[in-house]
């Protein structure tokens, strides 16, 4: 079983200037003595040439500004339209909410929505629409479900790196904290198709004096078809560990919300040292900050299974945006340009990437499933409910539990990774750290943030420091700092 790596080709230069055929890159501004000679130096070359090659660049690149400027203008209209739609729904003016969409709608069909604001803003249109009129044949695409299928998934960690930036970064954390240990317990909130699992089960097998004994909890819904996913996955993950050397066993425990979990469920066996793993999953486990607080809510019941269970390490990574406002207007907004840098990255992803178009117009999928239930949902209807990392430290926290921090080697290391899986090194993305937590930015806006927990008496943790803004350290050329690693490659199960 090869490495097959995640990366995408860099984006070539772009082709020097050239005088054949075309008008010479333009000369320095003429230095203005006061003297009647001194000319222009445009002016100068139009007045040197014939008639038949009189520069046409300036009036095509005047027209290209006014596109420009007709662009940007339509752009600012058609996020002002959306916004003052959503304000109009939730004040109950829906006849003046219906003219806003309406004209959304005319912009959308004259600008282009293939890329910038016309492509993000259609699915928030579209949600808009089938949030006034569900009923209504032609509103729009029916909502997506709650949960992405395999295949949305699927495109989505091929679309940009993500997923592997979560999955990479969760699983150097779980490395750590199980060095010395010879049985290893994993327990997986969300298995999926197990895409995580395969890198480390190969830093595993690389381990000096030989790999743990390692299981495997994977979770995930009851089966709606007639295949068993769960069992698919974990026999695929059981034939690449046995590949590899590493004693295996792997679990599937059926149940539709984490909150049903139950310790018995789980089989926890003294003396393994255990591991309880998160990728964007917490976030479906809250409610409205304004609920009853005398009722239990999900994520308190879960967060107290972990802490009883004293993991040696619990690894969260969730989105770094703040959509779990009950005001449909504020979180509105807040997504609008969360998922508005989503899509800018990845169509920069998709434009590096081998048949890229066609994955990032797939993922996309995944990304507007998000967008639907955070416009059309309210109360115990929406699912995506992201916060940002000051609130999960403090809800972290208050549950008992410890974090253990990121330090300036794993900066180091996440970074090398990114570069070296997408090869654009400058081209947007990078790696932040805020007070012991990493994030994938893009154009240094968080977009998901990764942090590692533990439970007390479950292993040692550094202490906490004092800055809490995202920041670049000036890391993002650095070099691997020595340690073990598997960066952001895909192991594929086959």
């Amino acid at each position: 079983m090869g490495l097959i790596p995640f990366s995408w080709l860099p984006m070539e230069p772009a082709a020097a200037a050239t005088f054949t055929g075309g008008i010479p890159p333009p000369f320095p501004a003429a230095a203005d003595n006061g003297a009647a000679y001194c000319i222009d130096p445009t002016t100068l070359l139009a007045s040197l040439l014939p008639p038949g090659r009189q520069p046409a660049v300036p009036a095509a690149a005047e027209a290209a500004r006014r596109r420009q400027e007709e662009e940007e203008a339509a752009a600012i209209r058609l996020v002002h339209l959306l916004v003052t739609c959503t304000g109009a729904i939730q004040a109950g003016d829906y006849s003046a909410a219906h003219g806003n969409l309406a004209e959304a709608r005319s912009i959308l069909a004259v600008i282009a929505t293939s890329t910038g604001m016309g492509r993000v803003a259609t699915h928030f249109a579209d949600a808009l629409a089938q949030r006034l009129f569900p009923a209504y044949p032609n509103a729009a695409p029916p909502a997506p479900p709650h949960t992405a299928t395999a295949e949305q998934y699927s495109h989505f960690y091929d679309a940009g790196p993500y997923l592997n930036f979560a999955y990479s970064t969760a699983n150097q954390a779980i490395l750590d904290a199980f060095e010395g240990c010879d049985r290893v317990h994993v327990v997986d909130f969300a298995l999926m198709q197990g895409l995580q699992w395969p890198s480390l089960i190969h830093a595993l097998s690389k381990r000096e004096g030989g790999p743990p004994r390692l299981r495997i909890t994977g979770i995930g819904p009851h089966p709606t078809g007639a295949g068993d996913e769960l069992r698919e996955v974990g026999i695929r993950l059981a034939e690449f560990a046995r590949s590899l050397g590493v004693p295996f066993c792997f679990r599937g425990v059926c149940v539709d919300q984490l909150d049903g979990l139950s310790k018995w469920m789980l089989k926890i066996v003294p003396g393994e040292a255990l591991a309880f793993n998160s990728i964007m999953q917490l976030h479906r486990l809250l409610v409205d900050p304004d609920a009853d607080p005398a009722v239990p809510a999900p994520i308190d019941i879960l967060l107290d299974l972990v802490t009883e269970l004293q993991p040696r390490i619990f690894t969260v990574v969730e989105q770094e945006a703040d959509h779990n406002r009950p005001p449909l207007l504020e979180r509105f907004t807040n997504a609008l340009f969360h998922y508005a840098a989503m899509f800018d990255s990845m169509v920069a992803a998709g434009n590096h990437a081998a048949g890229g178009s066609s994955t990032c117009s797939l993922a996309e999928a995944y990304l507007r499933s998000e967008i639907f239930d955070i416009v059309c949902g309210e109360g115990s209807a929406r699912a995506e409910r992201h916060e940002l990392l000051g609130r999960w430290r403090e809800r972290l926290a208050r549950a008992g539990l410890t974090q253990v921090l990121f330090g300036p080697n794993e900066v180091r290391l996440a970074t090398a990774q990114l570069i070296s899986a997408t090869s654009f090194s400058g081209d947007g993305y990078s790696i932040l750290e805020c007070a012991g937590s990493l994030a994938l930015a893009w154009h240094d806006r968080p977009l998901y943030a990764a942090t590692a927990w533990r439970a007390a008496g479950g292993g040692s943790a550094a202490s906490a420091v004092a800055h809490d803004e995202w920041r670049d350290d000036g890391r993002r050329r650095a070099r691997n700092g020595g340690r073990e690693s598997y960066g952001f490659g895909n192991l594929a199960i086959v």
